[in-house]
C-alpha cells in the first residue's frame, strides 16, 4: 500500500531509504531484540531528520519563488543548521533565530556545534531571548520577513508554533511507507515463527516503535502514516521538550492534522498517542544522568553517537520503557536515530565531565 503525495510541494533533498541496523550488543545489554532506523544518515549537512521535513518546507519555498528562509529554534538546533544548508543548496539565503531555551553560560554550546555549522554556511543568525514562547518566537520571525520584504526579496518562514500547518510531517509520512518496505524486504522478519509473540497484525513487524518528541512533527508524521498504511504498530515518543501532559494533546493535535492532509479524517485516535516523560527532567537541553548512561552505552557498544537533546534521551527512554515492563524483554524494537551529532561538540564540557568520572 502507498500513500499519494504528488499533490504537495516537495524538494529531493535526503539521502533515502536510510538503513535499518540492527544493534545487537545494546540488545544483548538491554534485553530487547533492538533495531536502529538510521536517519542520522539522511546525508545533508550532518544529516537527521529535519531533512526530511525540509523537503516538503523547500518544496513549497520554491513554488512560492522565494529567495530567503526564515526559522526559529533553540541555540543548537538541528532543524535551523539543515534549513541554513538546504537553503544554499537552492540558491536562498537564510536566516536562522537562535531561541535562548537552555540555561548555559558555557562558551562552546554558543560558538560550536551547530552554530559554528551555521556560520560555515554564511546564515544570517539573530537572538531571542524568549525561549519558552512560540508565539512570541514566530511573531518576530514575521517582524524579521517583512523587513527583507521592505528591502524586495521574498522570504519563507518556517514557523514554530502549533498555529501554522505542519507541513513538514508529510516527511515521516514517507518515511513510514519507507519503513514498511523495508521491513518487508528483511528476512526473519515474517510473522511466522514468532512462537508466543502472537499475530503482529497487519504490517506491524515490529512490536514498537520508538521516537524523539519534541515539536511532533516527526512523531506525528510517522503515526500517521504508519496507520494510514494499515500499520498498527505502537509509536512511543520520548519527551524532549515538555512533559507529557503538555506534549500529548500537542502530538494528538498535529498527527490528527497530518492524517487530515493525507484525506484520513478520523484516522488518529487516543489511544494511538503514546508519550512517556521519565527521562525528560529536569529541562529540554539539559544533560541527565539516563541520558548520559544511554550516550555511553551506544558509543561504547555499538560505536553510535547520539546526542544529549534528542537521540541520547530517546534511547534513555525506550531503556527505561523496559525497566518498566511497557516493552517486553522479548519484544522487536525500532528506536529512531534523529541525528543531532553535532550537539556533542557544543556539550564537550558536560560530557567529558562524564567521560572522566566513569
Amino acid at each position: 500500500m502507498t500513500i499519494d503525495l504528488h499533490r504537495f510541494a516537495r524538494v529531493q533533498l535526503g539521502h533515502t531509504p536510510t538503513p535499518i541496523d540492527h544493534a545487537l550488543n545494546l540488545s544483548a545489554d538491554i534485553g530487547i531484540d533492538l533495531w536502529v532506523k538510521r536517519d542520522d544518515c539522511t546525508g545533508l549537512a550532518f544529516g537527521g531528520n529535519k531533512v526530511r521535513q525540509l523537503e516538503f518546507y523547500m518544496g513549497e519555498a520554491q513554488a512560492r519563488e522565494a529567495d530567503s528562509v526564515l526559522i526559529t529554534g533553540a541555540v543548537q538546533s538541528n532543524f535551523m543548521r539543515t534549513t541554513a544548508a538546504a537553503a544554499r543548496l537552492l540558491g536562498m539565503d537564510p536566516h536562522l533565530q537562535l531561541e535562548q531555551r537552555v540555561a548555559k553560560n558555557d562558551e562552546r554550546y554558543f560558538q560550536s556545534g551547530n552554530v559554528h555549522l551555521e556560520r560555515l554556511l554564511g546564515a544570517t543568525l539573530y537572538n531571542f531571548e524568549d525561549g519558552e514562547n512560540e508565539a512570541a518566537a514566530d511573531a518576530n520571525l514575521e517582524r524579521i520577513a517583512a523587513t527583507l520584504v521592505a528591502k524586495g526579496r521574498k522570504p519563507y518562514v518556517i514557523h514554530l508554533g502549533i498555529s501554522h500547518p505542519p507541513i513538514g510531517g508529510l516527511g515521516y509520512v514517507v518515511a513510514a511507507q519507507e519503513i514498511t518496505g523495508q521491513i518487508a524486504a528483511m528476512e526473519g522478519f515474517s510473522a511466522a515463527g514468532r512462537g508466543d509473540k502472537g499475530d503482529p497484525g497487519v504490517g506491524a513487524k515490529f512490536d514498537a516503535i520508538v521516537v524523539a518528541s519534541g515539536s511532533a512533527l516527526t512523531h506525528a508524521g510517522l503515526l500517521s502514516g504508519l496507520r494510514a498504511l494499515g500499520d498498527a504498530t505502537p509509536v512511543h515518543g520520548i519527551c524532549v521538550r515538555r512533559p507529557v501532559a503538555e506534549q500529548g494533546p500537542r502530538v494528538l493535535q498535529r498527527a490528527r492534522e497530518i492524517a487530515a492532509m493525507l484525506g484520513h479524517d478520523a484516522l488518529i485516535t487516543d489511544a494511538d498517542v503514546l508519550v512517556h516523560d521519565e527521562v525528560f527532567f529536569p529541562s529540554y537541553g539539559t544533560l541527565n544522568d539516563a541520558t548520559w548512561n544511554a550516550i555511553d552505552k551506544a558509543a561504547r557498544m555499538e560505536a553510535l553517537f547520539l546526542d544529549p537533546v534528542y537521540t541520547g534521551r530517546t534511547l534513555a527512554g525506550c531503556i527505561a520503557l523496559v525497566e518498566q515492563g511497557v516493552l517486553r524483554k522479548d519484544s522487536r524494537v525500532l528506536l529512531m536515530h534523529t541525528g543531532g551529532q553535532p550537539a556533542l561538540f557544543a556539550y564537550e564540557s558536560d560530557l567529558q565531565a562524564r567521560i572522566e568520572q566513569r
